[in-house]
């Protein structure tokens, strides 16, 4: 009896998990975005930052203009940094704006820092941070300044966020995060609940 011999299994085309695609496609964007006006952003330089097809960028966006209005728009990501009781959300925004950097290379609420925000463009990208960070935060808040203690506590988060991705301080990188969270948290939390 003679071995019957089956060929090797062709290998299976590469298939791409289509949440790790998108995420890729919005990282690529931002980056530009934070580098580069938008009318001059192409989606090939998009498909090309992120390893991808310009037809793959069309399929999950649909268009640039649908791909910039979700890199502009902070609703998905504002969830994240808002998630705790108001008790403790000081000391979380503190959390999540390090374990973003340290462990995603970014947070998405932080590209308000890195983006031109010049021309139409700014002016969207300014008002949905105002609506969808501050302006949400503020309405989580009682008391008096609500909206004021809102944009100070978003400040004080956002500059922890310049100090640890751009300014890269080097004692502030090396330190645990529980232990900047311990120090800081308290500092934005005396602006939610003085």
């Amino acid at each position: 009896m003679t071995a019957v011999r089956t060929p090797p299994p062709a290998s299976a085309p590469v298939r791409r998990d289509a949440e790790a695609t998108r995420a890729a496609i919005l990282k690529a964007a931002r980056y530009l975005l934070a580098r580069q006006p938008h009318a001059d952003i192409t989606l090939k330089a998009v498909a090309d930052r992120a390893g991808v097809s310009p037809p793959l960028v069309v399929k999950y966006f649909g268009s640039k203009d649908a791909l910039f209005a979700r890199v502009m728009n902070f609703e998905a990501d504002v969830a994240a940094l808002l998630q705790a009781p108001l008790d403790g959300l000081g000391r979380h925004m503190v959390r999540h704006v390090l374990l973003s950097q340290r462990e995603r290379g970014a947070d998405p609420v932080l590209r308000i820092v890195f983006a031109p925000l010049h021309g139409e463009h700014g002016e969207v990208l300014r008002a949905n941070f105002r609506s969808q960070v501050t302006e949400r935060l503020a309405a989580r808040l009682t008391g008096p300044d609500a909206g004021l203690r809102a944009e100070l506590a978003v400040a004080a988060v956002l500059g922890l966020g310049v100090m640890y991705g751009i300014a890269r301080g080097p004692r502030l990188r090396a330190a645990a995060v529980e232990e900047i969270a311990d120090r800081y948290g308290p500092v934005v939390q005396a602006h939610l609940t003085p």
